[in-house]
């Protein structure tokens, strides 16, 4: 498997994350971020050209893949505010509390693990009335799709990096202290399996 992580996996990803309802999401959501923004799982940076230059004043990009992230084409230096990439995980957020005033993901909540850790962490560094903007596939509210996706997911997690087609990202964003205040679900165009998706923000309290 070191050698599927290594050199095939992180060009799976980049070409699963570039399918044209990914970027309609990313194109949706990403300009509503403002302020010192963290996103998590930058992976090749196909996110950077959808920030709102005059909204954004810094971005801190976290994602465990360099090889993702040694993939991305945008030129930092032309973009109007400072990228810093931190390689890490999203269950140790290396930055005090209440340090970002928006925190970004885009399908990427269903691979982080542990998940509730991840928000948690997540929640702990968005300010008080700070948003989590995300678009994220997950659980069907159809039983039959949803028994598909349960009955492969544990095959699925192996060769898709940890990802899982099964979670709830709405019922895991208010376990973990979050109102889903501009919370929408709903099927999109694409593989049966990913078609639920959940996008929006939540909120601080």
């Amino acid at each position: 498997m070191g050698i599927y992580k290594t050199y095939i996996l992180p060009g799976v990803i980049d070409w699963a994350c570039s399918s044209v309802t990914s970027r309609e999401q990313r194109e949706k959501l990403i300009p509503l971020a403002v302020g010192h923004v963290l996103e998590i799982g930058i992976g090749s940076g196909n996110t950077l050209e959808l920030y709102n230059g005059s909204k954004v004043t810094q971005l801190t990009a976290i994602d465990p893949s360099i090889e993702l992230w040694e993939r991305r084409t945008t030129d930092l230096s032309a973009l109007n505010f400072k990228v810093t990439y931190i390689r890490g995980m999203a269950d140790h957020i290396s930055f005090e509390d209440d340090t970002f005033d928006t925190v970004v993901s885009t399908y990427t909540l269903c691979s982080v693990n542990p998940i509730e850790q991840s928000l948690n962490e997540i929640y702990r560094v968005l300010k008080p009335g700070g948003k989590l903007i995300f678009s994220e596939h997950g659980k069907a509210p159809d039983e039959k799709l949803e028994r598909f996706q349960n009955r492969i997911n544990p095959l699925w997690k192996r060769i898709g990096g940890g990802c899982n087609l099964n979670r709830d990202i709405g019922l895991l964003l208010e376990q973990c202290g979050f109102h889903t205040d501009g919370l929408n679900k709903g099927y999109l165009d694409g593989w049966r399996g990913t078609s639920f998706n959940y996008w929006g923000w939540a909120t601080k309290h």
